[in-house]
């Protein structure tokens, strides 16, 4: 039996995921897939207004969320899956996850994001490619919106302009 790990966050780039594990699935048989939310914990000043008890239930409901759009093509299509929720960094908390579940693989969705983008911001796929002890197989989703597009470069070539006219 292959333990399949997959990374949800209500993105439509997961629920590719999600749909490529099923189909894989479909071909193989044995899978048993595992789905995984990952809550960013509430800084310390942010929790310490926020009782406990409100905090489990806003990560429950928000996870409840993220989680609906992958049960719901996983039910659909009559597949069997254990869904889990964690707190913590996120690529730390999938390599975490995968080890004590023994996965055996890891499929995560991600954006078509262009060689510049993906150097200057912090991936979370890419984290787990160099974290995670299993294969890693990436299923390419949607591409990055025009302004994502533009937006990175502009936003670098806008900071050098700053920092050349600082230097002067």
């Amino acid at each position: 039996m292959n333990r399949v790990l997959i990374p949800v966050d209500g993105s439509p780039n997961a629920l590719k995921a999600v749909q490529h594990a099923i189909d894989r699935f479909r071909l193989s048989g044995g899978l048993e897939i595992h789905l995984l939310h990952v809550r960013t914990p509430l800084t310390q000043n942010a929790a310490r207004f926020i009782s406990r008890r409100n905090r489990e239930a806003w990560h429950r409901e928000e996870a409840g969320t993220a989680l609906a759009g992958a049960r719901g093509i996983l039910d659909k299509s009559g597949v069997p899956y254990v869904a889990h929720v964690e707190l913590g960094d996120k690529a730390a908390t999938i390599d975490r996850v995968a080890r004590r579940l023994r996965i055996d693989r890891i499929v995560m969705g991600t954006a078509r994001k262009n060689s510049l983008t993906r150097l200057v911001e912090n991936s979370v796929t890419n984290r787990v490619l160099e974290l995670a002890r299993v294969p890693v197989e990436v299923v390419a989703g949607e591409s990055v919106s025009r302004l994502e597009r533009f937006g990175v470069p502009a936003g670098i070539g806008a900071a050098l302009a700053l920092l050349y006219a600082a230097a002067d």
